[in-house]
């Protein structure tokens, strides 16, 4: 099947690339020229494990194609999705901007009938304006060629994205006509072959699941931390209360570890963009609002903890970090906890040396590039250097079980402010440390 793909960032640059995976024709199209020439040289512009193989693999099997052109890539495709930026606007809402002039360039350039698929998480009601916007253009052709609009929304997780599109839970498809639902199936058949896992529903219904897949994921995390902090007031320990939780069926472990608050590209923006839509239709999503009101705070709680044990005045002070990505397996920073923690300390006079695997380049250049006093290094026990205090905020592979004696050895107070409670179990108070974590005084 040939395929295009308009916008190559993550979400559009992993699904073009699985589906070529499976053998189909995909072109890849971006406006970007520097990306889709980086692309085109094999230098893959995101860290997500598997991608670059897979990109290099298909680009050589020519079943994987890069474009900046629209036009071109469009033509007798069965199948255009739309897998553009959708930023969130001033006001909490999805920015559709990019979505619709995909739709209306769609619309001026279609030399076939087409499946056009909304990939990007888009607020319901969306599949109604790339509609519009296509068949407005089709009209001041004076085109009679036919078209079906398909919500096919992605349920991706940054650092496993490739098994979680190979292997899916399930491929939720809105449409409103058979021949739509008809090539999707065929589409999707080569990643369902084990079982039947499409489930097939009206568009606004498709729309909607995104958000509240997200939106329950992040009432999960938000509970939890609620619980953390209840459990430090009343003397109770959150480890043990979330293991007693998590053994019921109904509950599960899944998204109930306490921590310092989700960030990402996906909770934050969604969560902002599902309240905006009740607020749009006249309601009030009061445990929305609640989730990410927790989730602001918790951001905080880290940074907290720190100004309590040693002070306001941070001048002399310098702490190392480890993780800066907001979770483990991407160089995603987006709304990471990372980024206030450190503004929150280092506005206090601190000094802050960082070190994370694969997110630094991303703190340097963008996420942190106007905070002057941080510095990067190398190896994660480079930080502890002159350091009063550890700070844990992403819990990568290799943080999980640290040389503790090291730690110990290199801090200039043994200190370490756990963010994510990965070293609850390590009893690191009879080790001589002043251990504090989430939920815990």
């Amino acid at each position: 099947m040939k395929i295009a793909v308009i916008g190559s960032g993550y979400v559009g640059l992993v699904s073009g690339t699985c589906f070529a995976e499976m053998g189909n024709r995909v072109t890849c199209v971006d406006i970007d020229q520097n990306k889709i020439n980086q692309l085109r040289e094999g230098v893959i512009p995101i860290y997500e494990p598997g991608l670059t193989p897979m990109v290099l693999k298909n680009v050589q099997r020519e079943n994987l194609l890069f474009s900046t052109s629209l036009k071109e890539s469009i033509q007798d495709v069965s199948i255009v999705f739309i897998a553009v930026g959708t930023p969130m606007g001033e006001d909490g809402s999805a920015d559709l901007q990019y979505v619709t002039a995909v739709a209306r360039e769609i619309g001026q350039s279609m030399n076939s009938e087409l499946v056009v698929v909304d990939k990007s998480t888009v607020p319901v009601g969306t599949a109604d304006k790339v509609r519009k916007a296509i068949q407005t253009e089709l009209d001041k052709r004076a085109s009679s060629l036919q078209f079906h609009v398909v919500s096919n929304p992605e349920f991706l997780k940054e650092g496993d994205a490739i098994n979680d599109f190979m292997k899916p839970d399930r491929v939720v498809i809105g449409a409103d006509h058979e021949s739509a639902f008809e090539i999707m199936r065929r589409l999707y058949h080569p990643f369902t072959m084990t079982y039947d896992r499409i489930i097939e529903m009206d568009i606004r219904s498709a729309e909607m699941t995104k958000y509240a897949a997200n939106a329950m994921l992040a009432t999960k995390i938000s509970f939890m931390n609620e619980i953390a902090n209840i459990c430090e007031k009343v003397g109770a320990d959150v480890n043990n209360v979330r293991i007693g939780i998590g053994s019921d069926k109904r509950i599960g472990y899944s998204f109930i570890y306490p921590g310092a608050g989700y960030g990402g590209s996906c909770f934050p923006k969604d969560v902002k963009a599902l309240k905006k839509t009740a607020q749009d239709y006249g309601y009030t999503a009061r445990l929305i609002n609640a989730v990410e009101k927790v989730n602001d705070d918790q951001k905080l709680v880290i940074a907290k903890k720190v100004i309590n044990r040693f002070g306001e005045d941070l001048s002399e002070k310098t702490f190392g970090l480890w993780g800066l990505a907001f979770k483990p397996g991407t160089d995603d920073m987006r709304e990471a906890p990372a980024i206030y923690i450190v503004q929150e300390l280092t506005k206090r006079g601190a000094k802050i040396i960082a070190y994370d695997p694969k997110a630094m380049d991303e703190a340097k250049h963008y996420y942190l590039k106007d905070v002057s006093n941080v510095i990067y290094v190398d190896s994660k026990y480079q930080v502890l250097e002159e350091a009063d205090a550890l700070i844990l905020l992403t819990e990568w592979k290799e943080f999980r079980s640290p040389d503790f004696i090291e730690i110990k050895t290199k801090l200039k107070t043994p200190v370490i402010f756990d963010g994510r409670n990965q070293y609850s179990v390590f009893k690191l108070e009879e080790k001589g440390f002043e251990y504090y974590q989430i939920g815990k005084k």
